[in-house]
């Protein structure tokens, strides 16, 4: 059996906007996202593009950081995945 990752991720939609989210399984996810059986928010702003993700250990863990996440201001969240792709942050 697959061992599920605890993932939360960070996703820039057609738009310019940004969406943060967790899941178990983040291809899937993406597909679905992509698919219009994402969230609600995502469904008219496709496609969208993975632009940020960090594994945790726990589901408790990944929404947590979800969550601390969507607080931060969308200054915060570019330096955040600026950082990510270009290797310089190390995610927790």
């Amino acid at each position: 059996m697959e061992e599920k990752q605890n993932t939360t991720y960070i996703l820039q939609c057609s738009d310019g906007t940004l969406y943060t989210g967790w899941t178990n399984n983040l291809e899937k996810r993406l597909r679905e996202h992509n698919g219009g059986q994402g969230a609600k928010y995502t469904r008219g702003r496709r496609p969208v593009k993975l632009v940020y993700a960090e594994e945790h250990e726990t589901k408790r863990e990944a929404m947590q950081r979800e969550s601390q996440i969507k607080r931060l201001t969308r200054k915060e969240k570019q330096a955040l995945i600026e950082g990510y792709q270009n290797g310089s942050v190390k995610v927790p």
